[in-house]
């Protein structure tokens, strides 16, 4: 069967989806969590040809994205399973008026329809995609990279496999098994199949789908995210927020890329950052008086495009900045409008930061690692938008719905 023949099954399978009551959708997502944890064993079989094919053609950052085993397993069902628990997006009434006319308007949510998502070598996303699409009435087409083909074609069979044993035999989700870039292109340019487009992964490949896409695209952005070190930071506070926010998982676009900080206490402030960060083998690349400070031994000259570059990588970026106006002009220059914090003890400052910078989210005294979905108690997400139409930040359910009007009258005419 054709590209364009199964993106009709699935529309039709969707239209299917949103007639359901949610009942019937947390049921299949408690089938589909169950049959991951039963799957297991075959996940992690197809994981590890993945896992191998990738050594060597993604940097090995990337390749603990890729990596799955049990508890990562449990944690993608259980995933699912907080997406099943979670409000039913759908028929919630936006607004309720009554015209002069005498009609009644009920302005409520529906789903999108036929939901694509293009994204690279991480099979969670797989699961998360299908919970989130299925919670919300929505089918989905997914085009997953070829590092975790044989990964998401394990946790897709799993969802059949679900469907199968509640008795529906129509296309909630469909996978392409072609990683092509042909492939791509044809999601891209689906036009009166695939209703929206959703690209998760690095400035490539967000940049080639907004460039190509006729469809509507929500993007996701690239995560260039900064942290700034204000004059009256506590010093411990900073280096552990910094440390976490950098080293924990330098993969993923809610780690931070550049480090600003303050002038008055760049002196004291950078040797401590610099015996923290090589600790965790974290290269710094600093502005030219960074480098007088540490000197150039310790450090490398950071170049102009390294401010605007995301690592995902042991890698950052240091200036040293002569306060938050300097900071805040600095972030919106640079940055992908992904997540922003600030360390200080100054609340006129932080609340400067916080209304200023045009991000997605902004943090005072806290990690950039905590912008996610899950974590914002949205359930799984469908990705972060740095734009701001019709979503911005972690999107999860609601952001997976549209609305109509449903109007109610008595015979009137106009």
């Amino acid at each position: 069967m054709g590209f364009y023949d199964s993106c009709v099954k699935a529309k039709k399978g969707g239209m299917v989806l949103a007639s359901l009551g949610d009942s019937q959708r947390d049921d299949i997502l408690e089938a589909f969590a169950a049959q991951l944890v039963k799957g297991a064993a075959k996940i992690l079989s197809a994981n590890a040809i993945d896992m191998e094919n990738a050594k060597g053609n993604i940097p090995d950052t990337m390749l603990d994205r890729l990596f799955l085993d049990n508890g990562r397993i449990d944690d993608i069902a259980s995933a699912v399973r907080d997406v099943k628990n979670l409000e039913d997006p759908l028929g919630i009434v936006l607004d309720e008026r009554v015209l002069q006319s005498g009609l009644r308007l009920l302005k409520t949510t529906v789903p999108l329809g036929v939901v694509g998502i293009i994204y690279e070598a991480r099979p969670n996303v797989t699961a998360d995609s299908i919970a989130l699409c299925v919670k919300s009435g929505n089918a989905c087409v997914l085009k997953v990279g070829s590092e975790a083909i044989l990964s998401s074609m394990e946790i897709a069979k799993c969802f059949d496999e679900a469907i199968n044993s509640l008795g529906y035999d129509v296309c909630f989700v469909y996978l392409l098994e072609d990683t092509s870039r042909e492939a791509s292109t044809a999601m891209m340019r689906a036009k009166g199949f695939i209703d929206v487009l959703i690209p998760r992964g690095g400035a490539g490949l967000i940049q080639a789908v907004v460039d190509n896409a006729t469809i509507p695209v929500l993007e996701t952005g690239a995560g260039n995210c900064h942290l700034f070190i204000d004059s009256s930071a506590k010093f411990d506070m900073a280096l552990e927020i910094a440390i976490n926010a950098k080293t924990q998982r330098p993969s993923v676009c809610n780690a931070i890329e550049t480090m600003l900080v303050h002038t008055d206490i760049a002196i004291e402030f950078l040797p401590l950052l610099y015996e923290a960060f090589d600790g965790y083998g974290v290269e710094i690349r600093g502005c030219e008086r960074s480098l007088e400070i540490l000197g150039g031994n310790k450090i490398t000259t950071a170049s102009e495009e390294d401010f605007y570059t995301e690592y995902n990588d042991m890698i950052c970026a240091l200036k040293i900045v002569g306060g938050v106006e300097e900071a805040i002009e600095h972030v919106n220059n640079y940055s992908t409008s992904h997540s922003e914090a600030i360390v200080t003890e100054d609340t006129a400052n932080a609340e400067l930061f916080l209304s200023n910078v045009d991000s997605a989210v902004v943090y005072h005294n806290a990690s950039t690692r905590f912008t996610d979905g899950g974590v914002f108690g949205l359930g799984a997400e469908i990705g972060i938008s740095t734009q701001k139409l019709h979503a911005r930040g972690p999107m999860a359910l609601r952001e997976l719905t549209s609305y109509k009007y449903k109007v109610y009258g008595q015979g009137q005419v106009r």
